[in-house]
This record gives C-alpha cells, sequence and structure tokens, in this order.
C-alpha cells in the first residue's frame, strides 16, 4: 500500500509538472505573438489613428490621446492608452462610473470611434510595453475594482493573467453598465483563465471582428 500512495504522489507531480509547463510554454508563445502581431497592427492602424486624432483635435477641446489608470497583472496598475472621445475632464465631478445609454459625456462627432472601438487601438502600445495581452480579461479602473471587491471578493482571481484588448466577457457582454454586467463579466474572465488555449484565443479574435460596428457601444 505504501508503494500504492508513492506512485500516486509521483504520478501526481509528474501531471502536475506538466501542466506547468503547458501553460508555461503558452504564456512564452503567446506573448511573442502578442509583440509580432502588435506591432504590425499598430503600424497598420497608423493611418487611422491619424484621421481620429485630427477628428478629436476639431471637435473638442484637450489632448487627442489620455491615460487611464487600471488593473493589471498581479494588481499592480499601469496607464493604459485610448484616443479622447469624452469631453475634457468628463469625470471631474461624477469621478469613474460605468459607461450608459446614449453617454452624454462622449463627444457627439466621435461616438463613431466608440461604435468601432477604434478609441481602443492605442491600447496596442500596451501590449507591446508586456501591460496587456491582445486577449485577455479587460482591466478595470482602481475605483471599480474597489468597489466590486466588497461584492466580489474573488475578483482578484481575474488578475491572474495579463488583461487584454479584446476577451471572452467583452464578445459576451459588451461595456459594463451594472453591478449584474460586472458579475457576468467576471464569470467569464475566469471561464477563460481556467480554459486558456489556442482554440479559445482564435475564437475570441474571430468573435471580435464584428465588434468593429457594436450598436451596443456608446
Amino acid at each position: 500500500m505504501p508503494e500504492l500512495i508513492t506512485l500516486t504522489i509521483e504520478n501526481y507531480r509528474v501531471r502536475e509538472t506538466a501542466e506547468s509547463l503547458n501553460h508555461l510554454w503558452f504564456d512564452i508563445t503567446k506573448r511573442i505573438i502578442d509583440i509580432v502581431v502588435g506591432f504590425v497592427s499598430l503600424i497598420l492602424v497608423l493611418p487611422i489613428l491619424a484621421f481620429c486624432a485630427l477628428v478629436i483635435k476639431l471637435s473638442s477641446r484637450g489632448p487627442v490621446f489620455y491615460q487611464q489608470s487600471r488593473v493589471g497583472t498581479g494588481g499592480k496598475v499601469f496607464k493604459m492608452y485610448k484616443l479622447r472621445t469624452m469631453h475634457d475632464n468628463a469625470e471631474s465631478r461624477t469621478g469613474a462610473v460605468w459607461a450608459s445609454n446614449n453617454d452624454p459625456r462622449v463627444v457627439g462627432t466621435c461616438r463613431w470611434m466608440r461604435r468601432g472601438h477604434l478609441d481602443e487601438l492605442p491600447q496596442l502600445i500596451n501590449v507591446l510595453k508586456g501591460e496587456m495581452s491582445l486577449v485577455g480579461p479587460r482591466p478595470e479602473r482602481p475605483e471599480i475594482v474597489a468597489k466590486l471587491e466588497h461584492i466580489y471578493p474573488n475578483i482578484h482571481r481575474r488578475l491572474a493573467v495579463r488583461p487584454g484588448i479584446t476577451g471572452l466577457s467583452q464578445i459576451r457582454n459588451g461595456y459594463d453598465k451594472n453591478i449584474e454586467c460586472a458579475r457576468r463579466k467576471l464569470d467569464a474572465d475566469m471561464e477563460y483563465i481556467q480554459s486558456r488555449c489556442w482554440g479559445l484565443e482564435l475564437r475570441i479574435l474571430a468573435a471580435t471582428l464584428p465588434k468593429f460596428y457594436d450598436k451596443t457601444a456608446h
């Protein structure tokens, strides 16, 4: 019997080691792909970014780009880059809040950028810097995380991997609007983390393409 127990423990350790090596190889390969695809994509979208920048500059006062604090891997806060589609200092009175239907903070002539998620394109820079991935849980704002952790104590489990420009939650649920949306987002993120594989990555990327015209974006 002791020999059987010893063999069982050794088999468990072998499987655990194999799984760890598979996860490590997946993460290394994913990072390489992020760098290559991220760099090529950034070069290709430069004309789009230039046009969007011109529209923003002509439409409202304020910078074309802005940085927003987000919670990344392991809870580390980083600056995420976006095109500014809202009025300058739009949250100076309200603080961090969820998006809403026909959000009044959005500049009218820039609303199409949000519907096409073009305002997210500068995050390719975050991907190249290693702060984000092409696919992963959407990084949340520190203020929102502080509110949600009282309701969903396991929310920090979604910080086990790099956040992404797109992810399983985004293709299923779109923008967060309330606590219930946040719960569905957490469920999808945990499903992604537990099931990460190349097949899932490719399905998420393919499902992201129709989001370049997203009627639910405001």
